[in-house]
């Protein structure tokens, strides 16, 4: 019960800062140019045209009523219509919606498989403090943070490419119909069987998920070393020692659990981070995903489809926020109890 208050507590508290959140992104939108700046432009074009577009799009409005316009009909499921395909209107919301779980599924998937191998690797340098594999795996987590993520999706890329000239060469043409390594937006993919659809789906995944965990790979595996340091020289830990336990109780049962709370919170800012940094892996990779909507959207100074992009990305940060207090009452009880 005590959960359940709590999450619905957390709830109320975050729609203000939502709808903060929503009219601040409203006036940056706003502000940031002409939406029918590209219409006017074309001679072709009356007034009237350019009146009832307006009309259509709200603009014919001052600013704050405009806002609670969008607002309520926002709530009720209507997110406007877009004008970035040649200035024909379209919907907002399968726009942003479609694109928004092409790049949720990809960025669920490297953060999950960065958490664990970081975890894993930041444990394993902390039992082995200033052991080989301690110095290697630092080595290898500072490399990772100075490498942008372009640069390591361009060079994924590239030798992506010549292993499939290599593959080619050999005449694999089979593999090449159905490659590991395709570079292109899950929704173009096509197989005659389930094996040729998870190759290809793996294919199309495989190196974009690559370069996104190897820079959150090197954050986890960082965090959780320095973490895991802490809690072994806590007083809880030695005393759990001197108890009598086994190394592997104390380890996992009374360091670990609690040495996971500062990676808990890393997790949640660091995936709203990534989910809006995937922009740059998905213009490299050619995915049709948050990034390309957003891109366009800003380049036709498309109101509604930003105001829809920036709700959806103001949601997600607050509710892994959410996620990420509901972990900490998990790995420990005393949050609970508090």
């Amino acid at each position: 019960m005590n959960l359940v208050l709590y999450v619905l507590r957390r709830v109320a508290i975050s729609i203000p800062i939502l709808l903060i959140a929503t009219f601040l992104c409203f006036l940056m939108v706003a502000g940031a140019g002409d939406p029918l700046g590209e219409l006017r432009s074309q001679p072709n074009i009356s007034q009237e045209a350019i009146n009832a577009t307006a009309a259509q799009l709200g603009l014919d409005k001052p600013l704050i009523p405009r806002y609670f316009e969008w607002l309520g009909s926002f709530l009720q499921g209507d997110w406007g219509v877009s004008i970035a395909q040649g200035q024909a209107l379209q919907e907002v919301y399968p726009k942003v919606t479609t694109a928004f779980g092409v790049t949720f599924k990809l960025v669920l998937g490297a953060e999950i498989l960065a958490i664990v191998i970081g975890v894993a690797v930041g444990v394993l340098a902390a039992v082995k403090q200033y052991s080989v594999i301690d110095y290697l795996a630092t080595t290898i987590a500072f490399f990772m943070f100075s490498l942008p993520i372009f640069c390591v999706a361009i060079v994924l890329k590239q030798y992506a490419i010549e292993l499939n000239v290599v593959v080619k060469d050999l005449g694999l043409t089979d593999l090449l119909g159905n490659p590991w390594l395709r570079t292109t937006s899950p929704e173009n993919l096509s197989a005659d069987g389930f094996g040729d659809f998870i190759i290809s789906y793996v294919g199309a995944y495989l190196l974009p998920t690559l370069a996104i965990m190897a820079i959150s790979f090197a954050a986890y595996s960082r965090f959780q070393r320095a973490s895991m340091l802490e809690t072994m020289n806590s007083d809880y830990v030695r005393t759990a020692r001197a108890k009598g336990l086994s190394g592997g109780r104390v380890m996992f049962r009374h360091a670990f659990r609690n040495a996971l709370i500062p990676v808990t919170t890393l997790f949640s800012v660091n995936f709203a981070a990534v989910l809006t940094g995937a922009i740059i892996t998905e213009q490299v990779f050619n995915w049709n995903g948050m990034g390309s909507v957003l891109v366009e959207a800003v380049n036709k100074n498309d109101p509604n489809v930003m105001m829809g992009w920036l709700v959806i990305i103001a949601a997600t940060v607050i509710v892994f926020n959410l996620i990420a207090d509901l972990m900490y009452g998990i790995l420990d009880p005393r949050i609970r109890v508090g």
